[in-house]
């Protein structure tokens, strides 16, 4: 008992003066390398003490410390050159917390908030210059996926309805809120790098916000006479390559147990794509292009179309699997992925996840439904694209979709990877 007394204090300790270093680096005449150690003990031996004396004792604790830092701004106030900011104050409250918690909550929350609180001060700069640069159709896509994740999501009913009692809308919207997720980071990537990306982060940046509206930009734009066919081709490539980096992180994130058989087909499809991006990347021309302005993923109208695209989906999966039985997922998955092979991806995680489809013909649709894809985008770049990109990107893609059949073919039943993966979503 005593030592994990003397090592509850030692971490407090640790805690209190990297925080306080990072106050004193940064010249805070509140409170620094010496004030914040002690803040932190102090509310660790409070949490001590709380223990057979009573909360009382944490809530005089921190009303304590609080008159203590109004007490030395007072005084502060009447110097020249007075800052007023709450920042100093905000990170002493906190800490002392934290030096609580480390007695009566979990050790290594405790750790993670208090090294976060000086990481996070730490970061001053560099945050604020990312808040300099973000404009007000970037704060609109922050605030429209806040609407989205936190005021609509919460709200809907937990429960099945309808046909076969498969669309439950709070798991509707919850993928709605994972899809949009995915595209707003590649949207913000993309104001940081897209201005200044090449063709390998413009294809990234394209695939991790949409691979279809990358192919249909690029494509376009292969028309004008000054652009180069074999860029175009390549970001088109690449960001189709970066497809399915996504597939599999959303059945991971939906469907974590099923990756030791899901993810090993789809890999191996992904790294093909990847050797031909390569190969395709030696030969490139020395020509560069920015990626053209993208669009904000997080509009409530797109939020409304993904999530009746998705509902439409799971609805099809099970009619046709009653209807016309396992045979019948396959059409779905051709139909769906010239649509958005994300709602086949998710729905069909969904399934594998509450045990209504197996795993082996769970990858085997999401993988007809990524081939179905890609052959769409191919007939894009036909339509929209000059012949030099066509043709390019449809040997491209010829290979691999004869690399995905091979796989559909030839891959074992039931074979799984060992890669730790399991529990639930």
């Amino acid at each position: 008992m005593e030592l994990e007394l003397f090592q509850t204090l030692a971490i407090a300790l640790g805690l209190g003066l990297l925080v306080g270093l990072q106050r004193q680096h940064d010249q805070s005449q509140l409170a620094g390398i010496r004030t914040f150690p002690l803040i932190t003990l102090f509310g660790t031996l409070s949490g001590f003490l709380a223990q057979d004396f009573g909360g009382w004792i944490l809530a005089s604790g921190l009303f304590s410390l609080a008159a203590l830092m109004a007490v030395a701004n007072f005084m502060r106030s009447k110097t020249p050159n007075f800052d007023i900011g709450l920042t100093t104050e905000a990170a002493a409250l906190l800490m002392y917390v934290v030096g609580a918690y480390l007695v009566l909550g979990q050790t290594t929350v405790a750790v993670a908030v208090g090294a976060s609180v000086a990481v996070l001060l730490h970061l001053k700069d560099t945050l604020h210059g990312i808040v300099a640069k973000i404009g007000q159709n970037d704060l609109r896509a922050i605030m429209q996926f806040v609407v989205i994740s936190l005021v609509v999501l919460p709200v809907l009913p937990d429960r099945t309805f309808g046909p076969y009692q498969v669309l439950n809308p709070y798991n509707i919207w919850l993928m709605v809120v994972l899809i949009v997720g995915l595209g707003l980071s590649g949207y913000f990537a993309y104001k940081v790098f897209g201005q200044k990306s090449g063709t390998v982060l413009g294809g990234i940046l394209g695939g991790l916000i949409s691979s279809t509206a990358t192919t249909v930009s690029y494509a376009r734009r292969s028309k004008d006479q000054h652009a180069s066919s074999m860029l175009a081709a390549l970001v088109i490539f690449i960001a189709s390559t970066v497809s399915f980096v996504r597939i599999i992180t959303e059945v991971a994130v939906v469907a974590p147990g099923t990756l030791p058989t899901v993810a090993p087909p789809l890999a191996a499809v992904f790294l093909l794509m990847v050797i031909l991006a390569i190969m395709v990347y030696l030969k490139r021309d020395d020509s560069h292009d920015t990626m053209p302005e993208q669009g904000n993923p997080a509009q409530l109208k797109t939020a409304l179309v993904f999530g009746a695209i998705y509902a439409i989906v799971t609805l099809a999966i099970a009619f046709a699997k009653d209807k016309l039985g396992d045979s019948g997922l396959y059409f779905v998955a051709v139909v769906s992925g010239l649509t958005d092979v994300d709602a086949i991806t998710l729905s069909t995680s969904r399934l594998m996840q509450v045990g209504n489809l197996d795993t082996d013909h769970g990858w085997r649709l999401i993988l007809v439904a990524a081939l179905s894809n890609i052959a769409f985008k191919a007939g894009l770049v036909g339509v929209l694209g000059n012949r030099s990109v066509f043709g390019k990107v449809a040997l491209l893609f010829g290979i691999v979709l004869a690399g995905g059949l091979l796989v559909l073919w030839l891959w074992p039943e039931n074979f799984q990877l060992d890669i730790g993966v399991g529990g639930a979503a």
